[in-house]
C-alpha cells in the first residue's frame, strides 16, 4: 500500500513528532504527512520546528482542533488524505478526574468526526487509531495485556480511549473502512 498523503493528529506531542521524524527519513516513504496538532499542554510546535525546511512539500503543519468536523473534511479535500494515523488525544488520569468533559470531546467525539471524515473519502486506504493499555484496566505487579484481554477501563481516560477504540473496530466491522488500534 502506498500512502501519498498521510494525515498525522497530534503531531507535535512526544510521540507524535518521533513518528513523523521517523516515517520522514524513510527511504520507502515518499509521501507527504500533514500534521493537525491543536497545541494543547501536551502539544510543543518546537518539536518540529524545521521539518518544513528539512522536507520541502513533505511537510505540512496546522494548528487545528479534530473536534471541528467541518475543518477536518477541509483539510482531507485539499491535501487529498488517504490515510490517517490518530495520536491526538487528552491524556493523563488525573487530569481526567478534574476535567472529563475534555477526554470526551477528544478522544470520542474527536476521533468519530475522523472516521466520519475517512469514511467519506474516496480511496481511503488506511486509519491507525493509536490508543493505550489502560483501556484493560490495571495491572499488577506481573503480568501483562495482550489483545485477548478484556476492556476494564478505570478512568474517564481510560474510559474515552476504550470508547474511541470501539468506534474504530464499529467502523470497520459496519462500514469496512480499513482500521487498525495498537494499545500502547
Amino acid at each position: 500500500m502506498k500512502l501519498e498523503n498521510l494525515l498525522v493528529t497530534g503531531g507535535c506531542g512526544f510521540i507524535g513528532s518521533n513518528f513523523i521524524r521517523y516515517l520522514l527519513k524513510q527511504p520507502d516513504f515518499t509521501g507527504r504527512i500533514i500534521n493537525v496538532d491543536k497545541l494543547t499542554y501536551a502539544g510543543n510546535p518546537e518539536n518540529i520546528s524545521e521539518l518544513k525546511e528539512i522536507y520541502p512539500g513533505r511537510y505540512v503543519f496546522i494548528r487545528e482542533d479534530i473536534c471541528r468536523i467541518e475543518r477536518m473534511r477541509e483539510i482531507f479535500l485539499v491535501h487529498e488524505v488517504d490515510a490517517v494515523c490518530h495520536f491526538a488525544a487528552e491524556s493523563h488520569v488525573d487530569r481526567s478526574i478534574k476535567r472529563p468533559e475534555n477526554f470526551i470531546e477528544t478522544n470520542i467525539i474527536g476521533t468519530f468526526n475522523l472516521l466520519e471524515t475517512a469514511r467519506a473519502t474516496s480511496g481511503f486506504a488506511l486509519f491507525h487509531h493509536v490508543s493505550t493499555d489502560e483501556v484493560y484496566g490495571s495491572l499488577g505487579p506481573e503480568g501483562d495485556f495482550t489483545e485477548e484481554t478484556p476492556y476494564r477501563p478505570n478512568s474517564p481516560y481510560s474510559a474515552s480511549k476504550a470508547s474511541s477504540d470501539h468506534l474504530a473496530r464499529a467502523y470497520h466491522q459496519t462500514y469496512g473502512l480499513p482500521v487498525t488500534v495498537s494499545n500502547c
